[in-house]
């Protein structure tokens, strides 16, 4: 073995002598790397090691800095101090810096918080003091008490925010709930978007009140925060807190609200976002995010308001985009979805009758077709292969796929026994002929 090891050492050095990085990279890392890391032999050349991939990190590209970050931090805490020469030195290249500021923050030892920290009070650079944000978020609980002082700077305070959102720890609560009615927004929406992680009891009042907030962007931080607590959905009346929010000034905030209200699991919550999605008022992109809203919420009569609004809507992607998150829809409200959409399907069908204006869009048979599929309800079988003796190709061989997805085999069985069937329609007789060809 350690014959092996003195082989290594030589090899590394000789890579070094000849610039030949990408290979130094390789013997460092089954030197470092390696199951006999902790050999006396290779802890005694800790130092000499730390040299060689400290010269990868000075000269490498991109890559090879970012591979050599590696095994800087399995060396251990003594490549600490060469680290924060090289952040602190102000005339190093600035992607030096950056990756010294990074893999600072892997150590998650103390005495690498004070350069970071002076580092975010002094560079100029945006793009340094942000990474060095991040490398202290990474510490975690050591370096929660740095951040909260740098949030007493107006300088500071939204990357200690940033920071401090990367510490998934109930200590970053209190420093977090200073900044909450800050004067910036900015700062304002990054300290409710954290804080919207804690099922603390002191984060729902703070999310309640920045409903209300003047900036759109904190209005949908707390509106997405609240969506997480469906558990104090009676407590706090959140469905009718929520509600209004469907008809905000902004329509993010609008999106944001559908979102949470499905979260929410009641049957109040459908009925607000069917009503908002059968207005004439409202924005297509919000009737979108209602539809997927809908089919979130799980209930049966979520399904049916997305049932009812095929009917009263006349928007082809609005249509599309209820056949298709139907057959997205989970158990058990699966076999009620693929009802629905047979339902449409045979109206459909009868378009002499009902005069639907969705019967001469492909993409929406098509889309039924899929959704169908998906579900894997046996019921859809049949109409499925009714679907094969539609005049437009396409239809056809999205039938074919649903049938393939739902049971292949139980609907090969079906075809085959139709296949000779002469009291079909020469249409149905053709698209069976083409379905088992393709099978």
């Amino acid at each position: 073995m350690v014959s092996n090891i003195n082989q290594l050492l030589v090899q590394a050095q000789t890579a070094y002598n000849a610039a030949d990085w990408s290979s130094l990279i390789q013997y460092l890392q089954q030197l470092i790397l390696g199951a006999d890391s902790k050999h006396p032999e290779i802890v005694k050349n800790r130092e000499y090691l730390l040299r060689l991939a400290l010269s990868i990190l000075e000269v490498g590209d991109f890559q090879q800095r970012w591979e050599i970050t590696k095994v800087l931090t399995h060396l251990g805490n003594i490549a600490i101090p060469p680290l924060i020469d090289i952040l602190e030195d102000e005339d190093a290249e600035e992607e030096l810096r950056w990756y010294a500021a990074r893999t600072l923050g892997e150590f998650q030892q103390p005495e690498a918080i004070a350069p970071l920290v002076e580092l975010l009070k002094t560079d100029e650079d945006e793009e340094l003091r942000a990474i060095a944000a991040t490398a202290l978020g990474q510490m975690g609980t050591v370096a929660i008490a740095a951040l909260s002082e740098l949030l007493l700077n107006e300088d500071t305070r939204l990357l200690a925010v940033r920071s401090l959102s990367c510490i998934p720890q109930t200590e970053t609560i209190t420093p977090l709930l200073s900044v909450v009615q800050d004067p910036q927004a900015t700062i304002r929406t990054a300290a409710i978007e954290a804080l919207s992680s804690f099922h603390d009891e002191r984060v729902p009042p703070i999310l309640l009140n920045a409903l209300d907030d003047i900036a759109a962007t904190v209005r949908r931080a707390a509106v997405l925060g609240l969506g997480f607590r469906p558990d104090l959905r009676e407590t706090l009346d959140l469905v009718t807190r929520l509600q209004p929010k469907l008809y905000d000034f902004n329509l993010d905030v609008c999106c944001a609200a559908a979102v949470s209200l499905s979260r929410m699991g009641s049957d109040d919550a459908a009925k607000y976002l069917f009503d908002v999605l059968i207005s004439l008022q409202t924005p297509t992109k919000l009737q979108l995010e209602t539809i997927r809203a809908l089919s979130w919420v799980g209930t049966p009569s979520s399904l049916e308001y997305l049932q009812t609004a095929f009917d009263q809507i006349t928007s082809g992607t609005l249509w599309q985009e209820i056949v298709t998150v139907l057959g997205r829809v989970q158990k058990p409200q699966t076999t009620q979805a693929a009802e629905i959409l047979l339902q449409i399907l045979r109206c459909l069908r009868r378009a002499s009758l009902t005069q639907h204006p969705a019967t001469e869009i492909v993409s929406i048979k098509n889309a039924i077709a899929l959704s169908l599929g998906q579900l894997c309800e046996m019921q859809a079988i049949e109409p499925l292969i009714s679907l094969l003796a539609d005049s437009n190709v396409s239809v056809r061989l999205h039938a074919i796929a649903a049938l393939k997805n739902l049971d292949g085999e139980a609907a090969y069985q079906k075809l085959q026994q139709l296949a000779n069937n002469a009291a079909l329609t020469p249409d149905l007789q053709q698209g069976i002929a083409i379905a088992l060809a393709e099978w």
